[in-house]
């Protein structure tokens, strides 16, 4: 389905160029912090993406309770190139990218930039995907992965790939790893629901345009995005990765269900809700 030639090109323009006039300076500075090793090479992607997210008109809605261990493998379904800046926003971690990314211009350095693990999702590579996600969690970073593989429109969530939980199965520096499903829904437009029909303004997936999409994406109005964090589990809960990953994707699409419904969390007397304009 194709998005709906709608948006202001002057709210597109603003946006973009206040996007620009804050990611070249950090970039520069990220840059350096980096190259010295200094400590705001982690937090600086969480400030800048927040910053992001105000500058383009995203309003994040925060719901459950983040995993405070160190590391936690994040899981989450993929809906928009957004997701990395809404993530970003909240989870001070590094991103699991398909080695196609890391040749992407702009993007691509944005995610060396925040430090991304960029792997081969091949069936002839799971044994050097696994090591190179473990051997990131043993430096205690906390990781966020997209087990999806692609994208999807937003509507629903597509099967978790088992293959992709493979480091689940270790236990960096001998501690059971911490998995925490996250579902993100792009919920509403200017307060409104947005409906199967607007969701593909924000949602990018098949064969759509980037630069097109972009551009008409940050011409709209103020977008809600829900990001509900649900139960952390470990593989020891499960003991094999295809039932940690069934488990994940059906927590993850059951987050989804409700945002989309427009209900609040079934838990909601034990979720932290926070919004960020």
């Amino acid at each position: 389905m194709a998005a709906p030639n709608i948006g202001s090109p002057l709210t597109a323009l603003t946006r973009l160029s206040g996007y620009l006039a804050l990611t070249i300076p950090c970039m520069v500075v990220q840059i350096v912090a980096l190259a010295i090793k200094s400590p705001i090479r982690a937090s600086l992607p969480l400030w800048y993406h927040g910053r992001s997210c105000k500058i383009l008109g995203i309003r994040v809605e925060r719901r459950g309770r983040q995993s405070r261990e160190h590391p936690t493998l994040y899981v989450c379904n993929h809906v928009s190139y957004f997701d990395v800046i809404v993530l970003g926003s909240l989870i001070k971690g590094c991103f699991v990218a398909k080695s196609e990314v890391a040749r992407w211009p702009f993007f691509g350095w944005l995610a060396h930039l925040q430090r991304s693990v960029f792997v081969k999702r091949h069936v002839n590579h799971a044994a050097t995907q696994r090591d190179q996600i473990t051997d990131r969690l043993e430096q205690g970073d906390d990781l966020i992965l997209f087990p999806e593989g692609t994208s999807s429109d937003g509507n629903w969530v597509l099967p978790f790939k088992s293959a992709l939980f493979s480091a689940a199965e270790r236990e960096p520096n001998g501690k059971p790893l911490v998995v925490q499903p996250v579902s993100i829904t792009y919920s509403r437009l200017d307060g409104v629901p947005m409906g199967r029909y607007l969701r593909p303004l924000f949602a990018w997936y098949g064969d759509m345009e980037l630069v097109s999409h972009l551009w008409q994406a940050i011409g709209m109005g103020f977008v809600t995005v829900v990001v509900e964090f649900h139960k952390p589990v470990t593989f020891a809960d499960f003991g094999s990765r295809k039932t940690l990953s069934e488990h994940c994707q059906r927590e993850v699409a059951a987050g989804v269900a409700v945002a989309l419904s427009g209900r609040r969390p079934r838990a909601a007397e034990e979720s932290e809700t926070a919004v960020s304009a």
